[in-house]
């Protein structure tokens, strides 16, 4: 069976991936404000093999506004900005023949409102994996109790610690929701 310092960090480890989670997630969700992690999803077609973005040309961020690709190869422009429709991103490429500039429109109220939800969505998502882990760590604790590894004292005491660990990992996910609310919010 595994002792509990085990368990605590088995159940640590756990929740940082739900945050590594929640940020890839929330990173990709368009705030009105351009960010290169938008496109981190877009695949293009690269001699004849499904390719990420990131690895066939430079994305920077010129302007709060705007994302400028330029590939490293000028010939894949074409097949980028294929790639770029075909993610569906709702932002239309302007290939200028060296580059392709994304112009990233400002959110209107309701659709802020839209993703401000999404946002929610997510980060609950992301608790209720938390939580998940919490259950497992309490029943390996408990488990450890009636295999009599640890007194029913030890069990009470390991349970509240799980419980804090539990806590902060929440409090990490809701700084996370909450500072990327502000950033759909204010645009």
């Amino acid at each position: 069976m595994a002792d509990s310092k085990s368990i605590f960090e088995e159940a640590k480890t756990k929740m940082k991936k739900a945050h590594q989670v929640l940020e890839r997630e929330l990173g990709s969700i368009r705030a009105g404000r351009a960010n290169a992690s938008l496109l981190n999803g877009v695949m293009v077609e690269y001699y004849g093999a499904q390719t990420p973005l990131n690895q066939i040309a430079a994305i920077t961020v010129p302007e709060a506004r705007v994302i400028l690709i330029t590939p490293y190869d000028k010939t894949a422009l074409e097949d980028i900005e294929k790639g770029i429709y075909e993610a569906d991103l709702g932002i239309s490429p302007a290939n200028d023949g060296t580059s392709i500039r994304l112009a990233v429109p400002a959110l209107t109220e309701e659709r802020r409102k839209e993703i401000a939800k999404q946002v929610k969505a997510t980060g609950e998502k992301s608790k209720v994996a938390i939580r998940n882990v919490r259950r497992e760590a309490m029943d390996a604790l408990k488990k450890s109790n009636k295999a009599e590894e640890i007194t029913d004292d030890e069990l009470h005491s390991n349970e509240d610690k799980t419980q804090e660990i539990t806590d902060k990992a929440i409090k990490v996910v809701d700084d996370l929701v909450a500072a990327k609310e502000k950033e759909v919010v204010s645009g």
